[in-house]
């Protein structure tokens, strides 16, 4: 099913995209189902299946799911102390980030089996990678690069627009050379240079969160990419369904 989305803006300054950076829109390609309950912190994407990370206190957790069908093939519970964060796949490692705990986990992919459990300095929130490095955020302007042998923290930089910091960076995905990050408490997206920290684009997701209807639904949040087909992802808190999109460059001026 395909459902196209007009997000155009006249006023961008108004919904607070600055009007020097580009704004994209998007076309919903596929709906898919998604558990309500899920509290959604990290998203990832492999070889036909999704792993989430989910949040809340007593109800944090770590799962894979069949796409097509929103089925929960495998999940274990985090301890009630845990508030689960971003999530991302290190070759055959799954590693999750918790909130306040400082504390993140490293599993077998294949059985959830725990590898190792390691500790940082700041607030989890959202993690990906790039060849290099793991890339961790903590809710500020920060970016933080981690060596993925050692987790130790390399370097960090700012993010930004031309005029100032951008800040609440949560849940990250890694795609085609760009940092994706959704911006909490918002229905945007920033595309973000790795290299710089500038926000190249802006992706503008007003619409997604209205069709939740009858849920419970809270803030987008969830990015997951599929490199081999180039398939874009999003979800949110507590949605009812997980979308593919497609993005549509702005108009030329």
């Amino acid at each position: 099913m395909k459902l196209m989305v007009s997000m155009w803006l006249s006023c961008l300054s108004c919904f607070g995209y600055p009007a020097e950076i580009p704004v994209y829109s998007y076309q919903i390609v596929n709906i898919y189902p998604h558990d309500p309950q899920a509290f959604t912190q990290g998203l990832v994407y492999d070889k036909g299946v999704l792993y989430e990370s989910t949040g809340l206190w007593g109800h944090s957790s770590l799962r894979r799911i069949d796409l097509p069908t929103g089925k929960i093939l495998k999940i274990i519970s985090l301890s009630p102390k845990f508030f689960g964060e971003g999530l991302t796949l290190w070759h055959d490692q799954l590693i999750q980030l918790t909130w306040r705990s400082r504390r993140g986990f490293i599993y077998q992919k294949e059985d959830f089996s725990l590898i190792k459990d390691f500790n940082y300095a700041t607030e989890g929130w959202g993690i990906t990678h790039n060849e290099d490095f793991l890339i961790m955020s903590d809710g500020s302007e920060q970016l933080y690069f981690l060596n993925p042998k050692t987790l130790i923290k390399q370097y960090s930089i700012q993010v930004h627009t031309q005029k100032k910091p951008v800040t609440h960076l949560n849940e990250l995905e890694y795609i085609k050379g760009e940092i994706f990050a959704n911006i909490w408490l918002t229905e945007k997206i920033a595309r973000i240079n790795p290299n710089t920290g500038e926000v190249k684009s802006w992706i503008n997701l007003t619409g997604l969160m209205q069709q939740q209807t009858g849920s419970q639904a809270e803030v987008v949040n969830g990015i997951a990419y599929d490199a081999l087909h180039d398939r874009l992802f999003v979800t949110g808190k507590r949605w009812l369904n997980l979308f593919e999109i497609t993005l549509i460059p702005p108009s030329p001026p």
